[in-house]
């Protein structure tokens, strides 16, 4: 009985078009979208798809888009969206109008009073965005941050909880070399004035992608967690940086180490040193085979 090829519906067309998308690494949405495009074959179907998938792709990799007018950049996340394509830049207290599937944006507006924190936060935000700024200019080369409120932004005085953002995108791409990563961590920080600490809460994620002559991709992401009292905004600052440094540190170290393992661990275990035989292939002397020696005769070699 032959099998029958099953039509797929509309919907799951796209959720296998999102699939695809949303999974491209690091800086190759575009490229992917253009093989989506063609596979699709429905200008519609494409369009509903990446509409859906383009703006989450911004916000999980936290591209940087430049805001018309030299105003600055714009880091896309989920605790800056204000509306469907808004995102606020609390440096510059501008809100970026910004096309997801084309990656640009394409205008600004100021921020409305209500969109942005209380003098009280924006005092910690401020100088914990300074102090970051320094660290990710000293270690990302390429690396962009930024610091939200996410929760009580109201808050006016010492006595209130609220909670900030921190985030680091840094990213390095070479597709004439074959070759594309990125480094990713987001910190949040409770401000807990009950017990006078902050709990820091940080996740860091690290993408490679090399393609030449094959594909090989790293994906992997680390969570950490750590403390510190509560001090002036500049002290906080201080110490909130030497947290997110050492974490940062510690774990690049450790992937430094498992990179140099590789050869002895994860690649052992893929492919075998030796055949099943256990014994290395005698290419100095193929002639004890049957197969050589009937090749050799066959084509008259030798004599």
């Amino acid at each position: 009985m032959d099998d029958e090829e099953v039509e797929l519906s509309h919907e799951q067309k796209k959720e296998i078009a999102k699939w695809f998308l949303l999974n491209a690494p690091s800086g190759e949405i575009q490229f992917v979208a253009k093989d989506v495009m063609k596979l699709l074959n429905d200008d519609e179907l494409y369009r509903e798809a990446a509409s859906e998938a383009f703006s989450q792709y911004n916000k999980s990799h936290m591209i940087c888009l430049e805001m018309p007018g030299r105003v600055g950049d714009v880091v896309i996340t989920a605790f800056n969206e204000l509306e469907e394509n808004e995102f606020l830049d609390p440096r510059t207290a501008q809100v970026a109008i910004v096309d997801n599937i084309k990656q640009v944006c394409t205008a600004v507006r100021p921020a409305l009073d209500d969109e942005l924190p209380s003098s009280y936060v924006e005092e910690y935000r401020c100088t914990i965005d300074a102090e970051i700024a320094r660290y990710v200019g000293d270690t990302y080369p390429k690396g962009v941050c930024s610091v939200y409120c996410v929760n009580g932004k109201d808050a006016e005085e010492a006595e209130s909880d609220f909670e900030l953002a921190v985030v680091i995108s840094a990213s390095r791409l070479s597709p004439k070399n074959f070759c594309n990563g990125s480094w990713r961590s987001t910190w949040n920080i409770e401000f807990k004035s009950d017990f006078q600490t902050l709990e820091v809460r940080g996740e860091i994620q690290v993408c490679a992608h090399y393609f030449e002559e094959g594909n090989v991709q790293l994906d992997t992401k680390h969570e950490c967690n750590d403390s510190t009292i509560m001090q002036a905004p500049e002290d906080c600052s201080v110490a909130i940086a030497n947290i997110i440094r050492h974490h940062e540190a510690e774990y690049f170290s450790a992937l430094e180490v498992s990179y140099s393992n590789l050869p002895d661990t994860t690649f052992k275990d893929l492919r075998r040193k030796l055949p099943v035989s256990r014994t290395l292939f005698p290419w100095h002397n193929t002639s004890q085979f049957s197969l050589t020696r009937d090749v050799v005769k066959e084509l008259g070699i030798g004599k």
